[in-house]
């Protein structure tokens, strides 16, 4: 993930786009892709919207809106200093502290690799 940070902190600096990733506008960049990604969405059926990536043209447009969020997340996150994935796993456990499980239940483990 640093290498991809890296890598688009020098793709913006090769275009002298430094002064325009603040966090005001890379948080406001995101937002817009974002909503991108839910305007391919927009007016699906929850079943059309479950088989979205059976068209190859709609597939790639979600694959891209998801490469523009994680893109200005991944900015956000290199301007403002935040380890994004430190940041999940302590949101996490936050979580599973504020919402425990009902009694007798037990977690599902998946691996962390």
């Amino acid at each position: 993930m640093r290498a991809l940070q890296h890598r688009l902190a020098a793709f913006a600096a090769a275009r002298d786009w430094q002064p325009y990733h603040t966090p005001k506008n890379l948080a406001a960049a995101l937002s817009v892709e974002a909503s991108e990604l839910v305007e391919i969405f927009q007016w699906l059926t929850p079943e059309e919207s479950a088989r979205v990536m059976d068209d190859p043209d709609a597939a790639r447009r979600v694959t891209d809106e998801v490469a523009d969020v994680f893109a200005y997340l991944l900015q956000f996150c290199e301007v403002l200093g935040i380890d994004a994935l430190a940041a999940l796993s302590a949101k996490i456990d936050r979580n599973e502290q504020r919402f425990p499980l009902p009694p007798g239940k037990r977690p599902d483990r998946h691996s962390s690799e």
